[in-house]
């Protein structure tokens, strides 16, 4: 019955506002589109598509408009070889429409289709307008997401919420994060770091999220708001004389204190934030809390109590409401779940394509009691700080989600990437299962390259089948968190592997296969020139293959052809706008613009922001003692040439002069001073991608003396 209520008033909507969710997607991807492909919402007990025939027409039914766009992108993929990827989600469809022969009908086991991790907002979304969210939003519908996570502007509920508390604009200014650091504000980790915001930040980011929610609500989609779960401020024990422990540091960054379920003023303090949130942006039917996550003093603190704290604070600002809560490390406490009611918690498994917490022993996160009989959600990770690299899961993700499919609370699946860019073939992948009754990986990665290219091309099928089965085939033992990390990248030393200080990285796959990927893949670049999937991915595939190589030049000692190397990964990546530090630095210029105009202080501060986080991350304690330095490191054009070049030009030049110095050096004094400047970087691609692809790898792979400047890059 709710369904079928929910579905007649988004049909009413529909009709009242002019052209449905789905036609209006249809007229982004290609004006005109809606005319040629028909869309149709039908009553219906269970999630559903279907691709017919209607008048000569595809037309394509299903159960919710978030489903429409599910079938609508099947029926582009499968039927027309167009797959609307997040770098490109416009199209133009062929003159003759393909269609169906008998109708084809898919439906979903599922309830939920999850989207997000806190960690998306700052690593990918920091800065983005909402041009780059209508995208987003559009590439989420296609690919069935109906329960995302909706944080942009939780800092104004919590400016407003911390004035009530009796703090100051200025007191509150100095506890919020910056804007590339607000994640790890709203998930309790940290206050004030890269901060204070300006004031036009926040009636901007206010007006984004009211028009983000209405575009989800007229998808259908039930947007998870941020709950509260006992933040407040790291001074209020003594501020507010309120029981609210100090958490210490985190990463050596301040973290704020959590108040205590048992102190009077609980339901009180927590009413105030669901108020404030209510006023700004409405009550919502999910609320987003993971209350001691990642905390370092938690210790005494009775778990099911703080559970049923919590719980009942949400239900008080919204009766039918269901508390979402991340798996990851030790949280869920075992404690918590257990004394919460059943069917107003939901569990996403966070990192469900590796370390499941649910029913495998054999994961690192076993818990025997899994999620104690609560509805959970099997969810793909897959991306940690948006490192670039080619890594998936495919054999182990297909194989754990058909192993939940028996475990009775399983309600859906979810994306909880920490940053949305890279390795669209594991989204692509993800978000097929539930529709699907079986997947066999090597069948599945053949249509995969008609659906990317709109070709069945054997250099690339088999090009394909090498990746699925290689580098995109991690299994366990292995637990490593992303990529194998490019070694340019990294603070140098000669034996040196991964980049992020505390990885799991180790080298699970042939770089050959990789490098015979590339080369199957230049060998029929001419034919693809021009397909910005093709170009893409060739992209990507040369620069893991360039990636590899260093590593073997570094171990070779071979200082000259490394760095060679390291200069033609950044000419390579300068071809394709995605790998480009001058996109993540004009993005944050612009919005300092949007919010701050013509304010050279707010400017200063937001490059900072965006320079800090893909490299030191935070200051020295943080870089060193917190070894958070290069948690997002980012193998980007200028990135390459200008940040981490000067350090291996650093390391190489002090073994020169004695060995074994290099390891003395202070590599944050090296880092610091470039993320004080603000010198521009070109935000437009400098190159075509497939004549730099062919020669850089042409060059690298068979390497040419002085094939490449290592003192300067102006030969580029």
């Amino acid at each position: 019955m709710k369904r079928i209520l929910i579905l007649l008033a988004l049909a009413v909507m529909a009709c009242s506002q002019g052209p449905s969710p789905a036609e209006a997607l249809l007229e982004r991807i290609d004006p005109g589109a809606s005319k040629r492909i028909e869309t149709e919402l039908v009553e219906a007990s269970e999630a559903f598509f279907e691709i017919d025939v209607r008048g000569g027409k595809p037309v394509v039914r299903a159960d919710s408009y978030v489903h429409l766009a599910v079938g609508l992108n099947w029926y582009l993929k499968y039927y027309c070889g167009i797959q609307l990827s997040r770098e490109c989600l416009t199209a133009s469809l062929p003159d003759v429409l393909p269609l169906p022969e008998t109708p084809e009908r898919h439906t979903a086991d599922l309830d939920y289709f999850y989207d997000f991790n806190y960690c998306t907002y700052s690593y990918s979304m920091a800065f983005w307008d909402w041009p780059q969210w209508e995208r987003e939003l559009d590439w989420m519908a296609l690919h069935g997401v109906d329960l995302p996570l909706a944080a942009v502007g939780d800092e104004c509920v919590w400016r407003n919420f911390l004035l009530r508390l009796g703090y100051s604009p200025e007191e509150a200014a100095d506890i919020i994060a910056g804007p590339a650091y607000l994640a790890w504000f709203e998930m309790n980790n940290i206050e004030q770091w890269g901060g204070p915001l300006p004031e036009g930040w926040f009636p901007h980011q206010e007006a984004l999220q009211k028009r983000i929610l209405q575009r989800m609500k007229e998808w259908g989609m039930r947007p998870v708001l941020p709950g509260y779960s006992g933040m407040v401020p790291h001074d209020a024990s003594e501020r507010l004389g309120l029981d609210a422990p100090d958490q210490g540091l985190w990463n050596n960054i301040q973290c704020p204190s959590i108040l205590s379920p048992t102190d009077a003023r609980f339901a009180e303090i927590a009413a105030m934030y669901y108020e404030e949130q209510e006023r700004l942006f409405g009550k919502a039917e999910y609320y987003s809390m993971d209350p001691f996550h990642e905390s370092k003093n938690a210790g005494g603190v009775d778990f099911a109590q703080a559970g049923l704290a919590v719980l009942e604070a949400m239900k008080k600002a919204s009766p039918d409401a269901v508390w979402v809560l991340q798996a990851w490390s030790e949280n869920p406490r075992d404690e918590m779940l257990a004394a919460l009611p059943k069917g107003d918690v939901l569990v996403l498994d966070l990192f469900s394509e590796c370390r499941p917490k649910w029913g495998m022993k054999e994961s690192l996160w076993y818990n025997e009691k899994g999620f104690q009989g609560h509805d959970w959600l099997f969810c793909l990770l897959q991306s940690f700080g948006g490192r670039v690299g080619l890594h998936g899961r495919m054999g182990e993700l297909v194989e754990n989600y058909a192993a939940a499919r028996g475990n009775g609370d399983l309600r859906g699946v979810g994306f909880t990437m920490e940053a949305v860019e890279g390795n669209p073939v594991m989204y692509e992948l993800m978000s097929e299962l539930p529709w699907r009754d079986s997947v066999a990986v090597e069948d599945w990665v053949r249509d995969y390259v008609f659906a990317r290219y709109g070709t069945r091309d054997k250099a690339l099928e088999d090009a394909w089948e090498l990746l699925a089965s290689s580098i995109y085939d991690a299994r366990r033992p292995n637990n490593q968190q992303g990529p194998v990390e490019s070694v340019f990248c990294a603070r140098p030393a000669w034996d040196v592997f991964q980049v992020y200080a505390r990885s799991r990285a180790e080298q699970y796959y042939d770089v050959q296969d990789v490098r015979r990927a590339a080369a199957m893949m230049l060998s029929v670049a001419e034919r693809y020139r021009g397909n910005d999937n093709f170009e893409y991915d060739l992209v990507d595939v040369v620069r893991q293959a360039v990636a590899d190589k260093g590593r073997e030049l570094l171990y070779a000692r071979d200082t000259s052809a490394f760095m060679q190397a390291l200069l033609a990964q950044d000419h390579l990546l300068g071809s394709r706008r995605e790998w480009m530090l001058g996109s993540w630095i004009g993005d944050a210029l612009a919005l300092a613009e949007a919010v701050a105009p013509g304010d050279p202080d707010v400017r200063t501060l937001f490059e900072r922001n965006a320079r800090l986080q893909i490299t030191t991350w935070g200051d020295r304690a943080c870089a060193d003692g917190g070894k958070l330095h290069d948690y997002a490191y980012k193998e980007w054009n200028g990135l390459l040439r200008d940040f981490y070049r000067s350090r291996w030009k650093a390391f190489f030049d002090a073994e020169a002069r004695q060995p074994g110095s290099g390891a003395a050096i202070d590599w944050y004094a090296v880092e610091e001073p470039w993320t004080l400047r603000t010198d521009p970087y070109p935000a437009e691609p400098l190159s075509d991608p497939v004549d730099a692809a062919r020669e850089v790898f042409e060059q690298v792979m068979r390497p040419v003396q002085n094939a490449y400047p290592t003192e300067s890059a102006s030969a580029w």
